[in-house]
């Protein structure tokens, strides 16, 4: 028979073993080049939890990653009374990082959250977009605010209320957002953001003149929450839609700029609903050789888990099955690209406790299968 004494050390082993296993399972991915992380509620006293990632690379190459400082308690907006929006800027694609700077800084008892940004490759012109409540005066209360910056993230505006040009009236009562992440610029110039009402549907909001005016898109896409705008290289809007119920994706497609829409679940983009980011990494039209989508997400049915990038060379038709970031906890994402051809990932991880940025090349995503060249001609940013 065993002794005691070899039966402990062999289930010490075991145990050992099994936590190494857990440990290899849930680690930043090897290939990865950089992973920094940039906001977490350990580090930083009197503060809750850092959620809500958004990055932008700006006109000048710098990257900008914003989110929400949750100060009481890590619940969303109508549960707090001081939630700040902040930042981080990197000048040097994400390997080293100011320290933290205050974007939005109210007052006790009202509030900002879920950032989101658009950068004019036209005016050079950054906006950042976040979600408004004062919860002493009129809790529950959504409002839209809006801060630019002129020269790549370092000072910002004011902030303008647009709640009035982008929602209808009779919405004042409604819950309603601004989808964090990002929007996009059209080739037309065009500025096109997404945002939710739970009563009424998903909207689009927009901007013709660079964001000197805004105006509502009105015409309600469901099933649909928090979603993410892009154009086809035909011109077609595509919305990448969060949908709460069903495990996937659902995609909506218009060929006349917003007015009617077309509806399809994707299956094979599974989805345990929550906020998701897809970007275009390049097109033809811009002098690169393919068309390349990126979508980030929690690539899980259920449970927020395995955040997995995947690329589409047929403009969202079909994805490749993607490389596993990091298979421990994973929610929101935000994808840039950065001024060396790299990919860009800020996301929320381990139950919202870190939100690292890390960046990977094309080559590395794809085993070998593509690599980025730089264009014949310039693109846009």
């Amino acid at each position: 028979m065993l002794s005691m004494k070899k039966i402990f050390f062999g289930l010490l082993i075991c145990a050992s073993m099994v936590l190494q296993a857990q440990t290899e399972t849930h680690k930043i991915a090897d290939g990865v080049k950089v992973y920094q992380d940039l906001f977490n509620a350990a580090n930083v006293e009197g503060v809750a939890c850092f959620r809500i990632p958004a990055i932008v690379t700006a006109p000048n190459g710098d990257l900008i990653a914003a989110i929400d400082e949750r100060v009481p308690g890590c619940g969303d907006l109508k549960w707090s009374k001081d939630i700040n929006i902040v930042i981080k800027r990197s000048s040097n694609n994400g390997k080293t990082w100011t320290d933290t700077e205050t974007v939005v800084n109210l007052p006790y008892g009202q509030s900002a959250s879920d950032p989101s940004m658009i950068v004019d490759a036209e005016t050079n012109e950054i906006f950042m977009f976040y979600n408004y409540m004062d919860l002493d005066k009129e809790k529950d209360v959504y409002y839209f605010h809006v801060v630019t910056s002129s020269d790549n993230g370092k000072t910002w505006s004011q902030p303008r209320d647009i709640t009035a040009e982008i929602a209808k009236p009779e919405w004042h009562k409604d819950f309603k957002f601004i989808t964090s992440g990002r929007g996009i610029q059209t080739r037309s110039g065009k500025l096109l953001h997404t945002m939710v009402n739970l009563n009424s549907g998903l909207h689009l909001f927009a901007s013709d003149d660079h964001g000197k005016s805004w105006y509502l898109i009105d015409t309600p896409i469901q099933p649909a929450d928090e979603s993410k705008v892009m154009e086809l290289a035909d011109g077609t809007w595509m919305i990448n839609a969060r949908v709460n119920k069903g495990g996937m994706r659902y995609v909506h497609l218009s060929k006349d700029q917003g007015k009617t829409w077309t509806t399809t679940p994707e299956p094979q983009l599974i989805d345990p609903g929550c906020n998701a980011s897809i970007v275009r990494y390049t097109s033809i039209e811009d002098g690169y050789k393919k068309n390349r989508l990126l979508f980030s997400n929690a690539k899980m049915e259920k449970g927020r888990q395995n955040m997995t990038v995947r690329i589409s060379y047929d403009e969202g038709k079909t994805w490749s099955e993607g490389k596993t970031i990091y298979s421990g906890g994973s929610a929101y994402s935000s994808m840039t690209i950065l001024k060396n051809g790299d990919i860009g990932l800020f996301f929320e991880q381990d139950d919202y406790t870190k939100n690292p940025f890390v960046s990977f090349s094309l080559k590395w995503l794809t085993d070998g299968d593509d690599k980025y060249k730089k264009p014949s001609k310039k693109r846009r940013k």
